[in-house]
């Protein structure tokens, strides 16, 4: 019989029970359920709502619970749902009417609150600092090629030139604001919510300031209602992931475009590509559009919870128990991304040749022209005007911008002179001259590589 069938005649079928049970997904929760029923335990005792001496027996049983579950010698069934009856069925087998006792003031309302939440805290700061290696590599790599230049992109165009470390320190930002949105996730899920009982407290004198010094928890929650009916905190882990996830995409779109024949940027360690069944040639960048791909799981499990928890009244609805499965699926694929991508990042190899050719192009200088003259005190839209039709000029005469005489540069520039065909110069000068705050110039990203190297070093916790 379930521990909550004294209102029941009639024994659950058993599609019933397979349709209902999440044992097979919640197991990972025991550290955490175990954390907190001895907590809870202890407060009982504390409060005078159950002997001292029961306290002791549970505590001490569910230490040997966790102990055989971490060894692997503790069996799981669906007869029990959840691993919050699993537990509290073990210890009223093995101490009866003390193990009865765990229960008292609580419900799996708020006991399976808790759980997420432990786990949820513990999985947002390792998560967290789990990319913080993944900038860390970014980072190393951008050391390498502090002065590697390239084409950047807009519209998958070329645009201007900018330094390969710019690029990849672009990502160490993107990164580096998916750790604050977890940070700041983390805040508020930060929160002790056992103690609201089923909907409404308890009746009982509980102390769960008690409860909430002994599990670190910061704050507890005011209101019993919203603590048990609520899931925004997952919904706002799964958009921190979902966030992060859009940005290990976009990252891995480069890669896979960089390492293309076309571009041939960068070469993947062979450790980190796989190759074709049929095509001996092929080295593909697997684990970068995987990656790609898993994105979309990502956001399917965003959308769940957010579907899920949309029509809910107050205050517990069983759809909630379908609040796990995305969530855990997420947070495995998250891990696993971040468990290849570091170390891909580290022995990625990059062609400078091919670079800085592909970032010679005298075109990508077409802004520095039109800049040039709005020194010379010509209006930035009509210097834009001019710089157009300059080279539509030159693309009439297959000739490019550098390859234009100083008379046919004056014939559409009347204020061209000679002195500004050095803007021409090389894609360096271009670079070099780049020197605000933010920008891609070489003194700039050196000041950029130096604060992410000191940034890297502090403690996110």
């Amino acid at each position: 019989m379930a521990l909550w069938g004294g209102r029941f005649a009639e024994a659950t079928q058993n599609s019933v029970r397979d349709f209902t049970e999440s044992i097979s997904y919640d197991k990972r929760l025991y550290k955490y359920d175990i954390m907190g029923s001895k907590a809870h335990a202890s407060m009982l005792a504390e409060s005078g709502i159950i002997p001292a001496s029961s306290a002791k027996a549970i505590i001490e049983e569910l230490d040997k619970i966790e102990k055989r579950i971490d060894e692997g010698n503790f069996t799981f069934t669906a007869d029990l749902e959840d691993i919050h009856m699993h537990i509290e069925s073990e210890l009223i087998a093995k101490l009866g009417d003390d193990g009865a006792r765990v229960h008292t003031a609580r419900s799996r309302n708020d006991q399976v609150n808790l759980d997420i939440r432990l786990y949820l805290r513990d999985e947002t700061k390792n998560i967290a600092e789990r990319i913080r290696l993944l900038q860390k590599a970014l980072v190393e790599k951008a050391e390498e090629h502090k002065e590697t230049i390239m084409p950047g992109f807009t519209h998958l165009q070329h645009a201007q030139p900018v330094l390969f470390a710019h690029h990849l320190l672009a990502y160490a930002e993107m990164f580096e604001r998916d750790i604050g949105r977890l940070m700041d996730a983390r805040k508020r899920l930060n929160v002790l919510t056992l103690g609201s009982g089923a909907i409404a407290g308890a009746t009982l004198p509980i102390n769960r300031e008690s409860v909430q010094k002994k599990l670190d928890f910061p704050a507890i929650s005011r209101n019993s209602m919203d603590a048990v009916a609520s899931r925004d905190f997952t919904c706002e882990v799964l958009s921190a992931l979902a966030i992060f996830a859009m940005n290990i995409s976009r990252l891995s779109e480069d890669m896979i475009l960089w390492m293309s024949q076309e571009f041939s940027f960068v070469m993947l360690p062979d450790a980190y590509c796989t190759g074709s069944s049929l095509m001996p040639q092929k080295k593909n960048p697997d684990i970068a559009e995987i990656s790609r791909g898993k994105t979309g799981r990502i956001y399917g499990s965003l959308m769940s919870i957010l579907t899920i928890c949309k029509g809910l009244p107050l205050t517990y609805n069983r759809d909630l128990q379908e609040d796990k499965e995305g969530l855990f699926d997420a947070i495995d694929t998250v891990n696993g991304i971040l468990s290849v991508f570091p170390p891909m990042i580290a022995g990625l190899t990059a062609n400078k040749e091919n670079m800085l050719n592909a970032a010679s192009d005298p075109g990508l200088l077409a802004t520095d022209l039109a800049e040039k003259l709005v020194k010379k005190g010509v209006p930035f839209r009509t210097a834009h005007h001019r710089v157009g039709a300059l080279v539509r000029f030159a693309g009439e005469k297959n000739k490019k911008l550098n390859e234009l005489s100083t008379e046919e540069m004056a014939g559409v520039i009347p204020e061209f002179d000679e002195s500004m065909k050095d803007v021409f110069q090389s894609p360096a000068a271009a670079i070099e001259g780049r020197d605000i705050y933010g920008a891609t110039g070489y003194k700039q990203v050196a000041a950029q590589l130096a604060f992410w190297v000191k940034h890297l070093q502090e403690d996110l916790f």
